[in-house]
């Protein structure tokens, strides 16, 4: 499976551009629709976009479901979602090849749009599955080029996305298993973890005003160069972010008109902003405003995620008896697993370890022999659920 998928959206960079609702997103899906037929597991396409693969049918009982994502950050890793899909049809092979006997369905999710990489909205197909997310605010999010999400649904045949609380009742419990994209495992010397919690997070824009002008004639004292005022922002919030324990980071900017010889009429930037306390996020994201608002500007919060617990379904006695003693390990990455952990599903997540803690980049990696824990891990815990050893 994973030599399947390693061809797909690859870049010259070595990484990856896998996004929503283009001809790579669609490979993909063709890939996940075949992987389910091939296993004879029926496919259904939620309202949302978000793919289904089911093993027993989820209308007759609540199911245990697992996976993760296909899509990418631009230029991202191999192993951030799609791990976690191969890691679910594996798990599954797994058990069918013990002889598992469903007491209630089985299910593999490719959630859409997870990364928020082409439309700048994070978790898209489980925030509008949940209705965290309305349809018209999906409908109107625009890509680089100007396109519309509703426009990339026509291109791609599809006429709308909406929240699908039919879709969301067929879920009873939800393990994501994830490649970890830090270097807690490593620390622990330990190939898999459970997760404990999800931090708090925020993504903020930043609109900076200025005054187009030349480059060669405007003296510095006449400039209102709002490229000075990022670099101010991009200071500012890393030492907020420090004196506060957070993290803040400006990974995105756009420029008007973005010419070499012409000094800016505008910059939009965006803020992402997480720690393990509320109030710490919350601080660098006022400090920020105020540095903003100093130069004629404003900060506007896009989206914010509470801290976001996982559900007891991996007790400390599941991971100890069912895991052999896997450590608890809290993240400051988002996933689908969090959204509907939010919305009020039970959910957990599993990490695998990274050699190097690097991720949302080619050099992102997980040994094969993690990776096969991993799996073992995930097939042991769903082996458990299965068996009614924790109930959803």
């Amino acid at each position: 499976m994973w030599a399947e998928l390693a061809g797909i959206g690859r870049a010259s960079s070595g990484g990856y551009r896998r996004y929503a609702w283009t001809r790579e997103d669609f490979e993909l899906r063709e890939w996940f629709a075949s992987s389910a037929a091939a296993r004879g597991m029926s496919v259904v396409v939620d309202r949302a976009g978000n793919q289904w693969a089911w093993w027993g049918n989820p209308d007759e009982a609540i199911g245990v479901v697992t996976g993760s994502h296909l899509d990418s950050v631009p230029d991202g890793g191999a192993f951030d979602g799609p791990l976690g899909v191969v890691s679910a049809f594996a798990a599954c092979d797994a058990l069918r090849a013990k002889g598992v006997e469903l007491t209630r369905p089985l299910g593999v999710v490719n959630f859409t749009d997870e990364e928020g990489a082409r439309f700048g909205l994070a978790c898209v197909g489980s925030r509008l599955l949940t209705g965290a997310l309305r349809a018209d605010r999906a409908m109107a999010l625009r890509d680089e080029d100007g396109t519309t999400l509703a426009e990339a649904l026509r291109a791609g045949g599809r006429d709308a996305v909406a929240a699908d609380p039919e879709a969301l009742l067929r879920v009873g419990t939800f393990v994501e298993l994830h490649v970890e994209q830090g270097r807690g495992l490593v620390e622990l010397n330990a190939p898999v973890a459970v997760a404990g919690a999800i931090w708090p997070h925020g993504r903020f824009r930043i609109d900076l005003p200025g005054e187009a002008n030349h480059a060669g004639t405007t003296a510095l004292a006449d400039r209102r160069d709002p490229m000075l005022d990022y670099a101010q922002v991009v200071l500012g919030a890393r030492a907020s972010a420090k004196r506060h324990g957070a993290l803040a980071t400006c990974g995105k900017v756009q420029v008007e008109p973005n010419g070499v010889n012409a000094i800016a009429s505008r910059v939009t930037a965006w803020l992402d902003a997480r720690g393990a306390r509320a109030d710490d996020v919350r601080a660098v994201a006022a400090d920020v405003a105020e540095l903003a608002r100093s130069s004629g500007g404003a900060l506007v919060e896009e989206s914010w995620t509470d801290r976001t617990p996982f559900d007891a379904i991996l007790s400390d006695d599941i991971a100890h008896d069912v895991l052999g003693g896997a450590p608890r390990l809290d993240t400051g990455a988002g996933h689908d697993a969090g959204v509907l952990a939010q919305a009020g599903v039970s959910a957990a997540m599993l990490f695998v370890r990274n050699p190097t803690g690097v991720s949302h980049s080619p050099a992102e990696f997980a040994e094969r022999d993690d990776c096969l824990a991993g799996v073992a891990a995930l097939t042991r815990v769903l082996g458990d659920l299965l068996a009614g050893g924790a109930q959803a």
